[in-house]
């Protein structure tokens, strides 16, 4: 039995939902409620604390999941990729 797609391929897919995973979660945890109006000179909507390390963690673990749900769907043929290799 031959694999449906190669390491690269697997690596690249992995790498989209990274950056989707990413945009879904970077707003979670953001008020702008109880906000004061800045006087350094900073931007009006940036958050204070954003705590992006600790959203790049979830992100990573987060898409991990999805990558695997994603890889189990092209394996079992439910979500097959084109073939997009010159023919030999």
């Amino acid at each position: 039995m031959s694999m449906p797609v190669g390491p690269i391929t697997m690596i690249a897919v992995y790498i989209v939902c990274w950056w989707t995973v990413l945009f879904g979660i970077l707003p979670l945890g953001m008020s702008q409620g109880a906000q004061e109006r800045p006087t350094d000179g900073a931007q009006w909507g940036a958050p204070g604390n954003p705590q992006l390390k600790r959203k790049f963690i979830t992100t990573t673990w987060v898409s991990l999941i999805v990558w695997f749900v994603v890889m189990v769907l092209v394996f079992i043929g439910w979500m097959p990729l084109p073939n997009l290799a010159p023919p030999a």
